[in-house]
């Protein structure tokens, strides 16, 4: 059974070593605004829903070459605003990671002050999605800097507009994973959960999607075949929300994992489990 063609990424929850820093790093570079704030936890977005959630542990342990977060993926809804992002990241000086144009879509990559990987990316209109023989095929090119940059100055007839942070439609577009093997995390994803696998990047890497989408969940092996799960409490991801559009979709997910031996742990929030590495999901609707 797939899952609904209008499923979505929630929130992304992560583990910090220091809130104020991370705090400062999402509002004054990427253009978050705090929506709540305790004294460990702060949940961000764009005015809307909360798109990430920060919980601090100044003892967390840092590693590498484990499961876990590759990056997750802020989506922005056109092309200036994408511009604007990167105006404002170079403007801040920002380290950057990378520049990639996937056919689908725009990209810039960075990480956050913990080493947590960033996209922040625009979809382009799905006619120009690129097809072969039938099928989606994202790709991995060079971005043009300069055009992008030039889509910031050609938005504006007059002085550009003042930076106020991330636009209102802004939301998370995708997450990307480490995992262990893929094999596993297909069957998983795809034949369990009711994702579709959307496309394969050789031997390395998965994309699944629910619905049309290019993809809301990537797996790859990057970090080593075999990749051990990350201790506990770690630097990285918590977990991520998958959002489906009624309590009932929700409830087919429990079934589906729960006869397949899985555990499901049912909380306030909704419906928590790991995948095959350990990557923990929140499966929730609107309440």
């Amino acid at each position: 059974m797939l899952l609904p063609a209008d499923a979505a990424i929630g929130a992304v929850h992560l583990t910090i070593a220091s809130l104020e820093r991370s705090v400062g790093f999402y509002e004054g570079h990427l253009g978050f605004r705090t929506h709540q704030r305790s004294a460990a936890t702060a949940a961000l977005g764009a005015g809307g829903d909360d798109l990430l959630v920060l919980h601090e542990s100044a003892s967390a342990p840092r590693v590498t070459r484990t499961t876990g977060l590759y990056h997750f993926a802020i989506l922005v809804p056109s092309r200036l605003e994408l511009a604007r992002s990167l105006q404002r990241l170079a403007g801040k000086r920002t380290p950057m990671q990378g520049f990639s144009d996937h056919g689908v879509s725009e990209a810039i990559y960075l990480a956050d002050p913990d080493g947590n990987g960033i996209e922040v990316y625009r979809d382009r209109p799905r006619a120009e999605w690129p097809i072969t023989d039938g099928r989606l095929r994202m790709v991995s090119e060079p971005l043009d800097i300069e055009d992008l940059l030039g889509e910031a100055q050609s938005g504006f007839e007059a002085a550009p507009a003042p930076w106020t942070g991330l636009a209102p439609e802004t939301r998370i577009g995708h997450v990307h994973l480490h995992v262990s093997f893929l094999e596993d995390t297909a069957e998983f994803y795809r034949d369990l959960l009711g994702f579709t696998l959307t496309q394969r990047y050789g031997e390395s890497a998965l994309f699944f999607a629910a619905g049309d989408y290019h993809h809301h969940v990537g797996a790859n092996v990057w970090a080593g075949v075999g990749a051990p799960r990350p201790p506990a409490g770690a630097i990285g991801l918590r977990h991520f929300e998958v959002r489906l559009p009624d309590q009932s979709s929700v409830d087919a997910v429990v079934s589906r994992v729960r006869e397949a031996g899985r555990d499901v742990r049912l909380t306030g929030a909704g419906a928590a489990l790991a995948d095959p590495s350990g990557n923990q999901i929140m499966f929730s609707a609107p309440r």
